[in-house]
């Protein structure tokens, strides 16, 4: 990778996060700390307003925006690959919103680029067992409980096909069995359940900010999840 694709590409990974360390951008580029430090001087140079916070890293100044990017065919590839996989392993909220995105990727592709991604479109098939379901759409719901830190309502039944409402501390999404499964702190129950996605019946945002302080890491929760994939 040339100087000029480098520095490119460290602004953009300053843009897709709040904070940036220089071990980070030295681990992904490739490249010493030295020569990050000389990266960056070189883009604060340019005028970009970009700033430091001990121990938390680089980040770009609130109110600077990029211009568009633009992708090459590979990158547009690969985003079109991952609508097969959000198509039949997430759910019609998620599909909703990854294909807009990918709308916006397709709007800056040149001609030649959109013709052959649509041929390429047209030739790819993602063919998976009747067991994966994915008609719910609850998931974007559901990340925003988590990421907003907010207690929702939800209506969920259990195997034996009764319907309880259900107030919820989320605390994330696990992808395992085949199915999502939500875990969250139970106010019924007060403790952690786990939630089949798709038998949630509805999400509602109580737009109340979590009651119970100390929540434990979602990476220990799933040391107890009945199977391994």
């Amino acid at each position: 990778m040339n100087r000029i694709d480098r520095l490119f590409g460290i602004l953009v990974l300053l843009q897709t996060k709040k904070y940036v360390t220089a071990d980070k951008i030295s681990d992904q580029f490739e490249i010493s700390i030295r020569t990050v430090y000389r990266d960056i001087k070189a883009l604060t140079e340019q005028g970009i307003p970009i700033s430091f916070e001990q121990p938390k890293g680089y980040f770009i100044v609130q109110g600077y925006f990029l211009p568009p990017v633009s992708f090459n065919s590979e990158e547009a590839n690969a985003l079109l690959i991952m609508e097969r996989l959000v198509s039949g392993f997430t759910d019609q909220s998620i599909l909703k919103h990854y294909t807009t995105a990918l709308n916006k990727v397709k709007a800056v592709l040149r001609n030649n680029q959109k013709e052959k991604l649509e041929l390429l479109n047209n030739n790819m098939i993602l063919q998976l067992p009747d067991s994966i379901k994915n008609e719910f759409e609850y998931l974007s719901a559901l990340q925003n409980a988590i990421s907003s830190q907010c207690i929702i309502e939800i209506a969920y039944t259990n195997n034996n096909a009764l319907t309880t409402k259900r107030e919820l501390e989320p605390i994330g999404l696990v992808f395992y069995a085949f199915s999502w499964h939500l875990i969250a702190w139970c106010h019924l129950r007060n403790e952690y359940r786990d939630f089949k996605v798709s038998r949630i019946e509805g999400v509602k945002s109580l737009e109340v900010p979590f009651r119970k302080t100390g929540h434990m890491q979602l990476s220990e929760y799933m040391k107890l999840l009945p199977v391994n994939y």
